[in-house]
């Protein structure tokens, strides 16, 4: 188990988990009234679309999940599974998050249920890529697994059990901010419309250029491992 993350994720994983609340936000609120940063709600809207043969229902929810899946495939072609490390692939697949935001942000303009698949595909990818970051411990752009950790680990603090404190005060540190990020999304909704996106857009492409800064100036580093034991 991870038990200390370097600073640039702790702050990365925060900001993306804010930019994803912002998107699912304003996705619910619009036309298509689906979330796209997480499938569980939408693969039991898919399955009472089959129960009610709703075929219009079943290839739109159909594609919308099968979108946040090729986001997730997608960032495992870029980024794939090596160690933890500052490196362009990171940035590139951030770069690809921002360009399919955009994309959907255009699509959403034109009232084009396509912009519904582009976010997404976007919070696909950016799913993957974080639970690739931390070991598949933390995830930005849905809390339930979150969630479940936080109760289990506080429940067996109460125990007096042991337990990683740093790795609780992250995944706090992610649910607030996708908390607050879809206050933020909606709040911005409700005045500008689609243009709610142009944050997320923002800090993900903000995101990208630091992140590729940092790779270019800072030495090379990796993620703690735990020592192995020697054989003798």
């Amino acid at each position: 188990m991870i038990t200390k993350l370097p600073k640039w994720i702790l702050w990365g994983g925060a900001v993306l988990a804010f930019s994803a609340g912002c998107v699912n936000t304003a996705a619910l609120m619009g036309f298509a009234n689906l979330s796209v940063s997480h499938v569980t709600g939408n693969v039991s809207l898919f399955a009472s679309a089959i129960a009610y043969l709703d075929v219009h229902s079943i290839l739109y929810i159909g594609a919308l999940l099968l979108s946040f899946l090729a986001g997730a495939v997608l960032s495992g072609f870029v980024i794939g599974q090596a160690p933890l490390k500052l490196g362009k692939r990171y940035g590139r697949a951030l770069y690809l998050e921002a360009f399919l935001l955009v994309v959907s942000y255009w699509l959403y303009q034109q009232h084009d249920y396509l912009g519904q698949l582009a976010a997404a595909m976007a919070c696909g990818l950016q799913n993957a890529m974080v639970a690739t970051y931390s070991g598949a411990v933390i995830r930005t752009t849905h809390l339930t697994g979150l969630t479940s950790d936080m109760g289990a680990a506080i429940g067996n603090w109460l125990a007096g059990r042991s337990i990683s404190k740093p790795t609780l005060g992250f995944q706090a540190i992610i649910w607030y901010c996708f908390c607050g990020g879809s206050v933020v999304g909606a709040f911005l909704y409700a005045k500008v419309g689609y243009g709610a996106l142009l944050v997320p857009i923002t800090i993900v492409l903000t995101a990208a250029f630091i992140y590729n800064y940092a790779s270019d100036h800072l030495p090379e580093k990796r993620l703690p491992r735990h020592k192995k034991r020697s054989s003798s």
